[in-house]
């Protein structure tokens, strides 16, 4: 998976969460920088290991924790 700013991710709690936008990321970092997708306020760092690009884990089960991929930095959806 390549993270790339402009990218945004939503939360995969099942319960809903913020929408948020990478501003920042060096390939092989632990941690990408990040804002609120709709405000563009909030900066903050979370750890890239929580971005993930499939709403499931690999069992097929629903991911309930993390960010998943919602649209490419072209804005096209993943």
């Amino acid at each position: 998976m390549t993270i790339e700013p402009k990218q945004i991710y939503r939360s995969a709690d099942p319960r809903g969460g913020p929408r948020i936008r990478i501003t920042a990321y060096q390939p092989g970092e632990a941690r990408a920088h990040v804002v609120d997708a709709d405000t563009g306020k909030r900066f903050r760092q979370i750890l890239a290991h929580t971005l993930h690009t499939t709403p499931t884990t690999k069992a097929g089960q629903p991911r309930r924790s993390g960010y998943v991929l919602e649209t490419q930095p072209d804005g096209s959806p993943r």
